[in-house]
């Protein structure tokens, strides 16, 4: 299989690290064109949810379906199969990917200490503060990996899309906390392939049948 080179991969890293930090920054300074950006969209989408009560149902539905610990299960559910495969790189590959992904999100979360969305008459609600949305971050993280063990999956990226749409609609995250959350979710698994392996073929190798000799079986 094609494999991409290994300065494009760091190249796209780095496309997706530098927003993400200069969001950071922007949250932690508390820059006022964003905040007032955030609660514009955060208030207009407000007001379109208790408008279109289907429409509600529907990013409900969603923002559950797409919930981190589904990817959690599924992203388990790979490592082993990966390992009954004799893969066991690529299984820990996957493993430590999402265990990075998710820790960093937690402790960001913690660092930052944002407020989520309030409103009077709230359509949902969640615990725990906001940026960067771990919804965006985990959903991301584990269509990254997908599509990186197998390329032509590349439209599954709609799922963090979509996920990342809902919980703004829902008016339990900021535009910039799930901004955040995919380009992380994106980057942080790209950094960790780097680290695995110098080659994306010794990741897919294992799911497309082959066999990989640069240390992932």
């Amino acid at each position: 299989m094609h494999s991409e080179p290994p300065i494009a991969r760091a190249g796209l890293t780095v496309l997706l690290l530098v927003p993400a930090a200069v969001l950071a920054a922007l949250v932690s300074a508390g820059w006022a064109p964003l905040r007032a950006f955030d609660r514009a969209v955060a208030d207009r989408l407000h007001e379109v949810a208790h408008g279109a009560p289907a429409l509600t149902t529907v990013m409900t539905w969603l923002t559950n379906l797409f919930q981190p610990n589904v990817f959690r299960v599924a992203a388990f559910i790979l490592v082993i199969w990966l390992a009954r495969r004799g893969a066991r790189r690529t299984a820990t590959w996957v493993a430590v990917t999402m265990i990075a992904g998710g820790v960093l999100g937690g402790l960001l979360k913690l660092l930052f200490g944002r407020a989520r969305p309030d409103f009077l008459d709230p359509v949902a609600a969640a615990v725990g503060y906001a940026f960067p949305s771990g919804h965006a971050l985990n959903s991301a993280l584990a269509v990254t990996i997908a599509v990186l063990l197998v390329p032509r999956w590349w439209a599954l990226w709609l799922i963090p899309v979509l996920t990342a749409l809902s919980r703004v609609y829902l008016g339990v995250h900021w535009t910039s906390d799930v901004i955040a959350g995919l380009l992380l979710g994106a980057a942080v698994p790209l950094l960790t392939a780097r680290a695995f392996t110098r080659d994306r073929a010794a990741l897919t190798g294992p799911v497309s049948g082959g066999r990989s000799r640069s240390g992932l079986p």
